[in-house]
């Protein structure tokens, strides 16, 4: 590396984090209910640290799509750095709203955040923001794409997480609202990898050249169908397979001191299947 690509390199890199700092300020601006840094450190709350933590690394995800990919030069890097940057702000945004208001619907996420302090929200919380990272970095990398098929892109992606959520809800025996509502910090750990999958198969699958969403939609489709096809399987392998001498929603819901540990086996093995499922769909 000659000194020229250093300096380049490091004009990206102020760039970037500038961007990043915006994300920060709009996160706190739509949520001004509380003071991050008193929660932090004055009340040393392990939940809002979980959501705000995968804030802030699905933000650095979707940012990441603007800047993956050939270079078209500095300043028209710069130039897509700045708008699709911003746009990735926004949609991550949304998606936190989405995941108050659609996807963990039986309470406010916020009252459990701030007020219970709640473990189990966090986590699903930190699932739903790595996930959209993920969704919105495949919605603005690659080329031919634009702003629109980016939002087009994350909009099918929140869709289809809601319904990874309705369906992870139906092969457990238990409500996940419910017991993540009693700071079961396990059953939100499960519940959060089963989202951050779902959002690897969408991210993935729809990082690649823009061509026309005749040629696209379908493998996209594809893609997903098999993404949500995954969960039980896998919900099924691990109970059998890693953990056979055990019932995992037992472990994670049932007995009076949740298995964080079975959560997190549970959580890695659907992360694990749906790299193997992007890799080979």
């Amino acid at each position: 590396m000659n000194i020229d690509d250093l300096l380049t390199a490091l004009v990206y890199l102020i760039v970037f984090y500038l961007v990043f700092f915006i994300g920060k300020l709009v996160n706190d601006l739509l949520h001004r209910g509380y003071d991050l840094t008193h929660e932090l450190v004055q009340r040393d709350n392990p939940a809002i640290a979980l959501g705000v933590a995968g804030y802030y690394l699905g933000l650095v995800l979707a940012i990441g799509g603007a800047v993956a990919g050939p270079s078209n030069g500095l300043v028209n890097d710069l130039i897509d750095l700045g708008i699709y940057g911003l746009l990735a702000i926004l949609l991550l945004n949304l998606s936190w709203f989405v995941c108050d208001r659609l996807l963990l619907y039986k309470f406010r996420t916020e009252d459990e955040l701030i007020r219970d302090q709640n473990p189990g929200t966090g986590a699903v919380v930190f699932g739903v923001n790595v996930a959209s990272g993920v969704i919105v970095f495949g919605a603005v990398t690659g080329q031919g794409g634009n702003i629109w098929t980016a939002m087009a892109f994350w909009a099918v992606g929140q869709v289809l997480l809601l319904a990874a959520g309705w369906v992870y809800n139906r092969i457990i025996p238990y409500d996940i609202h419910e017991v993540v509502e009693q700071d079961n910090i396990a059953a939100g750990v499960g519940f959060a990898g089963a989202i951050v999958s779902m959002g690897i198969v969408i991210g993935l699958s729809s990082a690649r050249d823009f061509t026309r969403w005749s040629d696209d939609l379908p493998d996209f489709a594809l893609a997903a169908a098999v993404g949500l096809v995954m969960l039980p399987v896998v919900r099924f392998l691990t109970d059998k397979i890693l953990l056979p001498t055990v019932k995992l929603s037992d472990e994670i819901a049932v007995q009076e001191r949740p298995n964080v540990g079975a959560a997190y086996i549970e959580a890695c093995s659907y992360i694990a299947a749906a790299f193997v499922v992007s890799w080979c769909v």
